[in-house]
C-alpha cells in the first residue's frame, strides 16, 4: 500500500512538472512588452526602455534599424536607436484614441534585422479627471398631472463626461425639497442614469412649478461637476400612462442595410379616452446623437427606421430608448428600450501589409531565409475576419504562417539561381472564410543578386590555328574568347598565359604574348616554318568575383610554309660564291651517256621546294640535253671530229613558289681522246670518289633533318585529327608519289575541298583546283555523309 501511493506521488510529481514547464515556455513564447502612460502627458516623455527589456544591446540597435513599423498604430511613439528608449513624439488625447473604452491600448510592432526580429509592445494610456460632466441641456422641463400617485419614477437628462472609469460620472445629486428624491440606474456602457421619484402627491393648487437642480459628479479626487435645472409643471389630471405591449424589444439588423429600412414597430396604448388616450413616439431624452443620426422613428406608427449606413466594425449592438407620450393636456410618458444587435456581413476585403521587405536576396541564399514579412488584417470578425493566404503561381519560396495571427513569413523553398532568372513577382492572395469569399492581392518584385558561381566559358575547346611564316613581329595573330553567365565584376574576366616553366613552353612563352582584355594573342616575333612547324600552349582565363573562378583552353599552333628560302647547289660544289664544276667525257661515247647530275636542295616543304632544272647557256644545243625533274645531263648523240673540244652548260635551279627563287650552277664538259679520258679517269676517279663521298654525306644529313621535322608534323597532325574523327586524314598527310629531287609534298584541307600539294609525278585522277597557281591538286572526297568536316 505505501509502495502504490509512492509511485502515485511520484507520477503526479511528473505531471506538475510538465505542466509547469509548459506553462512557463508557453508564457515566455508569448509574452509581451507592456508600459503604461497618462494621457495629456507632453512630448518627449519617455515611456520604457525596449532594448533593456529585450535584452538587446544598445550598440546594435542602429546596425540593426531598431524602429516602430509603419502602420502598426498611429505614429505616436519612435525609439531611440541610441539608448533603445521608447519616447513619446506627440500628446495623446485619450478620448479621442480610444473613445469610450474601458481600457486604452496602442499595440506596437518593433522591427529589427539582420535577422529579422518583431517583438510586440502594447501601450496603456491612462485617463486622467481632465473632464467635466456636463449635460446636453442648461434646464429641463417636466409635466406631472396633480392625480399621479407617489412612486411616479421619471427618467431624467444623463451627464455626459468622456472620461471612464472612476473619472467618469459616479453620482448625481438633487437639491433639498419634499415631493422628490433621487434614484441612480446603471447601464453599464452607457453609464448612469438618474430617476426622479416622486415622492407624494402633488398640488397645482398650492404649488404649480418647481424647480429643481441636478448634479452630476465624478469620482476625481479632486472630483468635478456639472449641473441642469429641472422644471416641474404641475398639470391638471390625466392620469394614466402608455403601456408597451412588450416588457423587452430585442431585434436582429444586418448591417448594412439599405436606408429606409424598418427594423422594428413598437406599439405602446393608453386606456385614457379623447387626446389623453392618443399615443405618438418618439426618441427618448438619453439617445445620443450618434444614434439619432443612425435612426429614427415614426411619431405615428411607432416604426424605427434606419437612416445611415449601419456599419458592424463601427458598433455590434444599439440600445435605443423609445418614448410613448399621449396628448393629454399634461402627457404622460413611457420609455422603453429596444435592443438591436448588429449581425456581420463580409463585406471587409483582406489588408495586405509588408511589414518588412529584403528587395534583393543573394542566389546562393541557404533555404529557409526569409525575404519578408507580411501582416494581414480583415475588419470583419468570426468567421468572416479568417484570412488565408497563398501565392498564384508556384516558385521557389513559400508562405509561413507566423504565431502571431495573421502575419506570414516569405521564405525561400529551394535554391535560387540568378542565371536561370533573376527576378520574380510574387503575387500573394489574401481571402477569407466569409461566404461569399472576399480576396485581395498584393504583387512584390524579389530580386535575386549575383554571386560568383560560374567558372568563365571559352567559345571553342581546343583552338587549332594556321599562321603563315614571316608574320610581322608585334601583330595580333589569333584570339580567343571567354564568356561568363556571371554579371558585373563576376563576368569581367582577364587572361593570362600558362607558363609552368617547362622547357616546352619556353619557346611560345618567348615569342607569344595576350592581351589580358580582351584575349588577343601577338606574335612577338616572326616565325620559321623551316625551325618550328607546330607548338601549343594554355590560356587561362580568369573573372573579377571574389574569389574569383577561372578556366583554361589549349590552343594548338600549326605555322604554314612561305617560299622564303632559295635553292641551294649540293653538286657542282660551290666555291667563291659560285657552282661550277669541269667533266671529262671520251669522244666515242654513245647518244644518251650520263655526263654528270647537277644536285640542288630547297629547305621549303610542299610545293615551294619542289626544284625544276633548266639550260640557261649552251655551246652547242645539238651535244647536251637536260633532264628538268633530275638534274642529269645526257649526250643527245654522237661527237664527231668537227665538234669542240669544250662545252660550257649553264643550268639554272629553280623553285615553284608563287615568287620563285633560283641558284645558278656551271658545267664545263671537256671532250677528250678515249685513251686521255682512260688515263685522266683514273686519277679523277679517286677525287670524285671523295668528293661524291662527302656530297652525298651532307645530302644524307639534309635529307634526314628535314625528314624528321616533316614526320613529327605530321605524327602530331594524325593525332590531333583522330581525336576529333577516324573517319578521315589530317590536312597535312606524306605523299610518297614523287622521286623528284628533293621535292616534298603534302595533303590539306580548306572548306569542303581538300588538295595536294605535288612534284613532278601526280596521282591519277586528281585535277588542278582553279586559283592554285597550277601548283595544287583537288583530290575526290572518299568521305562518308556524316563525316565532320
Amino acid at each position: 500500500m505505501e509502495e502504490k501511493r509512492l509511485g502515485t506521488s511520484r507520477e503526479q510529481f511528473r505531471w506538475t512538472a510538465f505542466i509547469v514547464s509548459f506553462i512557463l515556455l508557453w508564457s515566455r513564447a508569448s509574452a509581451q512588452i507592456r508600459y503604461s502612460i497618462a494621457e495629456e502627458v507632453k512630448e518627449g516623455t519617455a515611456v520604457g526602455n525596449i532594448a533593456k527589456d529585450l535584452g538587446l544591446e544598445k550598440s546594435t540597435l542602429k546596425e540593426r534599424g531598431c524602429r516602430i513599423a509603419e502602420g502598426s498604430a498611429e505614429s505616436f511613439f519612435h525609439v531611440n536607436q541610441n539608448d533603445g528608449i521608447l519616447y513619446l513624439d506627440r500628446i495623446i488625447d485619450r478620448e479621442k484614441v480610444c473613445e469610450r473604452s474601458n481600457v486604452c491600448l496602442i499595440n506596437l510592432k518593433t522591427v529589427l534585422e539582420n535577422p529579422l526580429e518583431i517583438h510586440y509592445v502594447t501601450v496603456e494610456v491612462l485617463d486622467v479627471n481632465d473632464h467635466s460632466p456636463t449635460f446636453s441641456t442648461k434646464e429641463s422641463r417636466l409635466e406631472i398631472s396633480e392625480s399621479v400617485l407617489p412612486g411616479l419614477r421619471l427618467q431624467l437628462q444623463a451627464a455626459h463626461d468622456p472620461d471612464v472609469g472612476q473619472f467618469s460620472v459616479q453620482e448625481y445629486k438633487l437639491s433639498p425639497n419634499d415631493h422628490f428624491r433621487l434614484e441612480v440606474k446603471d447601464r453599464g456602457k452607457d453609464a448612469k442614469i438618474p430617476i426622479l421619484v416622486l415622492l407624494k402627491t402633488l398640488d397645482r393648487e398650492t404649488k404649480n412649478r418647481h424647480t429643481l437642480l441636478l448634479t452630476a459628479i465624478d469620482g476625481g479626487r479632486p472630483s468635478q461637476s456639472g449641473t441642469t435645472e429641472i422644471a416641474v409643471d404641475v398639470l391638471d389630471i390625466n392620469d394614466n400612462m402608455p403601456v408597451f405591449d412588450q416588457d423587452t424589444y430585442s431585434v436582429l439588423l444586418e448591417e448594412n442595410a439599405p436606408i429606409g429600412t424598418t427594423i422594428i414597430q413598437v406599439n405602446a396604448s393608453d386606456i385614457d379616452e379623447g387626446s389623453n388616450g392618443e399615443v405618438i413616439y418618439s426618441l427618448g431624452n438619453n439617445v445620443n446623437n450618434r444614434i439619432r443620426e443612425m435612426f429614427r422613428v415614426d411619431a405615428n406608427t411607432g416604426e424605427i427606421i434606419v437612416q445611415d449606413l449601419i456599419d458592424f466594425e463601427l458598433e455590434e449592438s444599439y440600445e435605443i430608448d423609445i418614448q410613448a407620450s399621449d396628448k393629454g393636456a399634461a402627457p404622460l410618458r413611457t420609455d422603453k428600450s429596444v435592443l438591436v444587435n448588429i449581425v456581420d456581413l463580409n463585406d471587409n476585403t483582406p489588408d495586405i501589409e509588408i511589414t518588412s521587405f529584403s528587395r534583393a536576396i543573394p542566389e546562393d541564399a541557404r533555404i529557409g531565409t526569409t525575404v519578408a514579412l507580411i501582416n494581414v488584417l480583415d475588419k470583419d470578425s468570426g468567421v468572416n475576419g479568417k484570412v488565408i493566404c497563398s501565392f498564384n503561381e508556384d516558385g521557389p519560396f513559400i508562405l509561413s504562417p507566423s504565431t502571431q495571427d495573421n502575419m506570414y513569413s516569405i521564405v525561400t523553398k529551394s535554391r535560387l539561381d540568378r542565371e536561370k532568372q533573376s527576378i520574380y513577382d510574387v503575387t500573394i492572395v489574401a481571402k477569407d472564410a466569409g461566404v461569399p469569399s472576399l480576396s485581395s492581392k498584393k504583387s512584390i518584385t524579389i530580386v535575386v543578386s549575383d554571386v560568383n558561381d560560374n567558372r568563365p566559358e571559352f567559345s571553342g575547346s581546343p583552338y587549332t590555328y594556321y599562321v603563315t611564316e614571316n608574320n610581322s613581329p608585334g601583330a595580333s595573330v589569333f584570339s580567343v574568347r571567354a564568356s561568363d553567365r556571371d554579371e558585373g565584376d563576376n563576368s569581367r574576366i582577364l587572361y593570362h598565359m600558362f607558363r609552368d616553366g617547362k622547357e616546352k613552353n619556353k619557346l611560345h612563352s618567348f615569342s607569344l604574348n595576350i592581351n589580358s582584355e580582351n584575349g588577343d594573342i601577338l606574335a612577338l616575333k616572326s616565325f620559321d616554318f623551316e625551325t618550328l612547324k607546330t607548338f601549343q600552349f594554355q590560356v587561362v582565363a580568369t573573372d573579377s568575383g571574389t574569389p574569383s573562378l577561372s578556366s583554361n583552353v589549349t590552343v594548338n599552333v600549326f605555322i604554314l610554309d612561305q617560299n622564303d628560302n632559295a635553292p641551294v647547289i649540293l653538286y657542282p660544289v660551290s666555291s667563291n660564291g659560285s657552282a661550277e664544276g669541269v667533266e671529262e667525257i671520251p669522244r666515242n661515247v654513245n647518244a644518251g651517256h650520263l655526263v654528270t647530275k647537277v644536285r640542288a636542295y630547297d629547305a621549303d616543304i610542299g610545293y615551294n621546294g619542289w626544284l625544276l632544272f633548266s639550260l640557261q647557256e649552251l655551246t652547242d644545243h645539238s651535244l647536251f640535253g637536260l633532264d628538268r625533274y633530275t638534274g642529269q645531263i645526257r649526250t643527245l648523240r654522237s661527237f664527231t671530229e668537227t665538234d669542240e673540244a669544250q662545252h660550257k652548260l649553264v643550268i639554272l635551279v629553280k623553285d615553284n613558289g608563287n615568287v620563285s627563287l633560283s641558284a645558278t650552277a656551271t658545267v664545263v664538259v671537256k671532250i677528250v681522246e678515249p685513251k686521255e679520258a682512260f688515263a685522266a679517269s683514273d686519277v679523277k676517279s679517286a677525287a670524285m670518289d671523295e668528293e661524291e663521298n662527302n656530297v652525298t654525306f651532307y645530302l644524307m644529313i639534309t635529307l634526314g633533318s628535314v625528314s624528321t621535322l616533316f614526320l613529327i608534323s605530321i605524327i602530331v597532325l594524325i593525332a590531333m585529327q583522330c581525336s576529333k574523327s577516324t573517319d578521315y586524314t589530317s590536312k597535312y598527310l606524306q605523299e610518297p608519289n614523287y622521286d623528284g629531287t628533293l621535292c616534298h609534298s603534302i595533303q590539306y584541307r580548306s572548306g569542303e575541298k581538300r588538295y595536294m600539294l605535288v612534284g613532278p609525278r601526280m596521282s591519277i585522277g586528281s585535277t588542278i583546283a582553279p586559283g592554285s597557281h597550277a601548283n595544287t591538286l583537288m583530290l575526290p572526297d572518299r568521305r562518308t555523309a556524316g563525316e565532320v568536316r
